[in-house]
């Protein structure tokens, strides 16, 4: 890739834009995908960071709001209205009590569970497509 201000060629415009359009096509398929199993996508997005944080099966609101790249008040809300679906609950930190942890329930699991296998063949596109190094093979 080009480097420096208006060094870009159109071989970098094009990359960017098969990339961009390529993302584009992923995100809508998934917002079809999760609309068509009763979530938004962010919803859905919240309940895979829980099911997929690294270490443990918990995360807090700070912690969702970075993974979603979202405001803190903004995911407070969004694990509000989840809360309310049945899909995760809040529980004091077992460490330091003020702070909240966000738990999947079961129905919260088995939603991500089930949006995340309808992703697996735009996901197996995907790595075709751009052909990742170090991503493992899906089935």
């Amino acid at each position: 890739m080009a480097t420096g201000e208006g060094s870009l060629t159109k071989q970098d415009f094009e990359r960017l834009s098969h990339f961009r359009y390529q993302l584009r096509r992923f995100l809508r398929a998934s917002e079809d995908i999760c609309n068509e199993h009763g979530l938004t996508s962010l919803q859905y997005q919240l309940l895979l960071h829980l099911k997929g944080f690294e270490g443990r099966e918990w995360a807090t609101v700070g912690e969702l709001a970075e993974r979603l790249q979202a405001k803190h008040h903004g995911t407070v809300m969004l694990v509000d209205r989840c809360e309310q679906l049945g899909l995760v609950e809040r529980r004091p930190g077992r460490r330091d009590r003020r702070r909240i942890e966000v738990h999947l329930l079961e129905k919260g699991a088995r939603q991500a569970e089930l949006i995340a296998e309808h992703h697996q063949p735009e996901l197996r596109h995907l790595q075709e497509e751009f052909r990742l190094p170090g991503w493992p093979e899906l089935p």
